[in-house]
Parts: structure tokens; C-alpha cells; sequence
């Protein structure tokens, strides 16, 4: 089974230190990272959890997309994915409430109802999806 590897190292206190995070399995690269970022209105070339969650969960849902288009008899040309991971810091406790994931996508020999039926196969399928139980999932999915 393959496994993947992320790292963090960390500095200091929650609301004044900063971090880094490394993407260890495939050395793609190292991202900074801080809790003011994190929960601020712009990221300003500061990554955080929530975008890398939007990040694998967008590139998860296009393969499993890509995958029941092909199922349901369609020859999948072009989707283009997007996922907004929204961190709701009202409560008390920060907590990912929602993935409001949207889909473009051009199909071959689907129509729109198959292609919004693949596109919810593939949100049930998904493993990231999976992952994510508890945290409300929408697809917006249409073709071009």
C-alpha cells in the first residue's frame, strides 16, 4: 500500500510563529505557513491546511471523475476541478465545515444528467471524499 509523507517544522507560538511544510514523498517542494495567514483574508504566498486539503482533494475527485465517465460509457476530454475548503473559526474551535467542489468538464458520449451522475459517483468514491466524513461536500459539476 502506498504511503505519503508530509513534514512540518514548526517555531514558536500559534498567533506569532510560522512554519514550514515539506512535501517529503515527492520533494516537490517546501511551503511556509502561519496561523495569521492561515485565517486572514489573503494568503499573501502562505499556504495552509485547508489548501492542501482543497489540493488533494481536487486532483482526488478529477481521477475518480475521469475513472466514472469512462464507467458510464463517456470518453472523458478535459475537467478542470476546483475545491473551496472553508474554515469556520465562529464556534470556538476551528473547524473545516464545508468542500464546495466545482467541475467543468468536457465529455464524449455523455449527457448532462450522465455526466452529474458520474460526477456524484465519483464524490462518493473519492478517496479524499471518504476522508472528509463529517464535513458537508457539494459538486457543482456541468459540462462545456
Amino acid at each position: 500500500m502506498p504511503t505519503r509523507t508530509a513534514r512540518t517544522a514548526w517555531n514558536g507560538g500559534l498567533q506569532d510563529g510560522s512554519g514550514q511544510v515539506e512535501l517529503s514523498s515527492s520533494q516537490v517542494g517546501t511551503f511556509d505557513v502561519s496561523w495569521p495567514r492561515r485565517t486572514g483574508d489573503t494568503a499573501d504566498g502562505v499556504t495552509s491546511p485547508e489548501e492542501l486539503i482543497a489540493a488533494a482533494h481536487s486532483s482526488c475527485f478529477s481521477m475518480a471523475l475521469s475513472n466514472e465517465v469512462a464507467k458510464a460509457g463517456g470518453t472523458p476530454r478535459s475537467l478542470e476541478v476546483t475545491a473551496d475548503v472553508t474554515l469556520d473559526l465562529s464556534g470556538g474551535a476551528p473547524t473545516i465545515t464545508t468542500v464546495a467542489l466545482t467541475v467543468r468538464g468536457e465529455v464524449e458520449g455523455l449527457d448532462a444528467a450522465g455526466f452529474e451522475q458520474a460526477a456524484q459517483a465519483a464524490k462518493a468514491g473519492c478517496p479524499v471524499s471518504r476522508a472528509l466524513t463529517g464535513v458537508e461536500i457539494s459538486v457543482d459539476a456541468a459540462l462545456e
